[in-house]
């Protein structure tokens, strides 16, 4: 729905008591038009994809019910409460040009559809929603996702773990579900409903209150969402994109969380606000990694378009990007102090390059296969790769330590408990393996799949993050 809109219109035309305040309903009269139910799936569906953040084209932003009653390039306001005249939106999506038309390029809007919209506007355009400046994609009511089977007929490999903060629990990510499992034994604990079909990265806050989860359907949809740890229940969904979600990163005081993913931007959400604090559009392909240095004022990302990337978490200004990869990029971590930045992928190598100026200062080689994942924490860093092993490395003097070996497919997903110093490591065929960092020994093994007996049977699509094709 191209609309156009760079000035900033201050809604004083707009009567809160109109667009915010709930309507009252007489007995036996029509419920009201709701826009959160009835209007905002409509134009997540059909305008969303050409007026957000990232193309905005005309200006015309519909990220939010906020953004969407500011004025695109044409300064004609979209919505007038109780007046379609002066509803731009309204009239492009019923006139009769269809180079006027919106949306472009596709069938017009179905007349049940636009008569929701026509009652919505005359009704006052009420705004039902929690927050104004909230995503579209997060005030939609969420349907429930599919039930996990009670018990898995064959593995699911395990692209995402995580450490509570207290270590006392393990969270991994299943089919339609995250499993809590017990490290030191590898019992589980629970499971944790409602989830994405897959799940690629999982992420405690600092007090172990909330789980985020990045997943999503392949070339179908993508979802960040929180889910109350020790409830075992679903909290929010904070952002859902066109495609998968890759990383989820909480700053080191978990009032916001960073994600990436296969949309090519990193989105920044307030976490106590449930909204969308800001978008980062500089890749040019998947995000597949996002992190918080120390202090929580920068973020930096990995890419498949070969490069890593370093920015301001205040404004989201670019401070330094590194260029010296010669493919795509799938993991990122600063060092201890910030000053420093690994970024690793495809080319099996390790390149250790300065946060203030992009300058490599190091490179690491020699591994014997793709670096498929990678965790920096304080002065350890932990390398997998595709040969199926895992190195642990000194980051000060950037010396080999440790090679842990035992898995029988690829590794993809690594966790790291600083409290116990264990190492979690899952693999493609559905393996959890916990280690002891201190020398290199096998805590225990598990299926971190509930109810799998050990078969031969086939396994499940590739992963995306680490392109096994």
């Amino acid at each position: 729905m191209k609309m156009s809109g760079v000035r900033l219109f201050v809604a004083v035309s707009l009567s809160m008591h109109g667009f915010c305040a709930m309507g009252v309903q007489t007995a036996g009269a029509k419920p009201e038009v709701s826009f959160v139910r009835e209007v905002a799936p409509v134009l997540v569906r059909k305008c969303l994809s050409c007026h957000n953040a990232d193309k905005s084209k005309g200006g015309y932003n519909l990220s939010s019910f906020a953004l969407a009653l500011r004025p695109g390039d044409s300064d004609l306001i979209p919505i007038t409460a109780g007046d379609l005249e002066k509803s731009e939106l309204f009239r492009r999506i019923t006139v009769a040009d269809e180079d006027d038309r919106m949306p472009q390029k596709d069938d017009p809007l179905p007349v049940l559809e636009v008569g929701v919209i026509k009652r919505w506007i005359i009704e006052g355009a009420r705004f039902d929603g929690a927050k104004l400046g909230a995503t579209l994609n997060s005030l939609i009511p969420r349907e429930p996702h599919p039930n996990s089977p009670e018990s898995y007929p064959f593995p699911i490999p395990v692209t995402a773990l995580a450490f509570s903060p207290d270590a006392a629990e393990l969270a991994i990510g299943g089919y339609h579900e995250i499993t809590i499992w017990n490290p030191r034994d590898g019992v589980l604990l629970r499971r944790i409903p409602n989830v994405t079909e897959r799940v690629y990265d999982l992420a405690y806050n600092p007090d172990g209150t909330f789980i985020a989860s990045a997943g999503g359907a392949p070339g179908r949809s993508g979802e960040v969402a929180l889910y109350r740890s020790n409830e075992g229940k679903f909290e929010v969904v904070l952002g859902n994109m066109p495609d998968v979600a890759l990383s989820v990163c909480f700053n080191p005081d978990g009032t916001l969380l960073a994600a990436g993913g296969a949309d090519s931007l990193i989105h920044v959400y307030d976490v106590s606000e449930r909204t969308e604090q800001s978008v980062i559009q500089q890749h040019a392909d998947w995000v597949t990694a996002v992190a918080f240095d120390s202090t929580g004022s920068k973020i930096a990302s990995s890419s498949r378009d070969r490069t890593a990337r370093v920015y301001s978490v205040r404004d989201g200004e670019l401070l330094t990007g590194y260029q010296g990869h010669e493919s795509g990029v799938f993991e990122i971590g600063f060092n201890q102090d910030s000053t420093l930045v690994w970024s690793a992928g495809h080319e099996r190598k390790i390149h250790i390059w300065k946060t203030e100026d992009a300058k490599r200062t190091a490179e690491l080689s020699g591994f014997g296969g793709d670096i498929s994942r990678m965790l920096v924490y304080a002065d350890l860093a932990f390398v997998c790769t595709t040969d199926m092993q895992v190195l642990q490395y000194s980051v000060s003097t950037r010396e080999l330590e440790r090679t842990f070996k035992g898995h029988k497919d690829w590794i993809c997903g690594i966790a790291f408990d600083p409290v116990n110093q264990r190492l979690a490591t899952g693999s493609y065929d559905g393996e959890v393996r916990i280690w002891n960092t201190s020398d290199g020994s096998l805590i225990v093994s598990f299926s971190a799949s509930p109810g799998y007996a050990d078969s031969k049977q086939a396994r499940s699509a590739p992963v995306p993050r680490t392109e096994k094709n």
